[in-house]
C-alpha cells in the first residue's frame, strides 16, 4: 500500500519577513481616527442591544455616527489632497 502526504513547503505559505512596510504603517496610522470612531460607534450599539433605547442612548448613538462621518470625510479628504485632487 502506498501513502499519500503532502510536502510541508507546499501546505504552508511563507512566514511574512519584516513586518509591514512603512507605507503599510503609515495607511494605519492615517484611519486610526476612523478605526476607532467605528469602535465607539460599535460600543454603543452593543451597549443598547437588549434594552430600549432610552433619550441618552440615542444621543451617543448620533453623536458615535457624526464622529464616524466625520473621520470618514477627513480621512477621504487627506488621500485626495495627497494624490492632488484637491486644493
Amino acid at each position: 500500500m502506498k501513502t499519500i502526504a503532502a510536502l510541508q513547503a507546499l501546505v504552508t505559505a511563507n512566514p511574512p519577513v519584516g513586518g509591514p512596510s512603512d507605507a503599510e504603517l503609515e495607511a494605519i496610522e492615517a484611519e486610526m481616527p476612523l478605526i476607532s470612531a467605528e469602535v465607539e460607534l460599535l460600543d454603543v450599539q452593543i451597549s443598547v442591544l437588549d434594552r430600549p433605547v432610552t433619550e441618552v442612548d440615542a444621543r451617543q448613538l448620533r453623536r458615535a455616527r457624526r464622529k464616524v462621518l466625520a473621520a470618514r470625510r477627513d480621512l477621504l479628504n487627506h488621500n485626495t489632497a495627497q494624490i492632488g485632487g484637491a486644493a
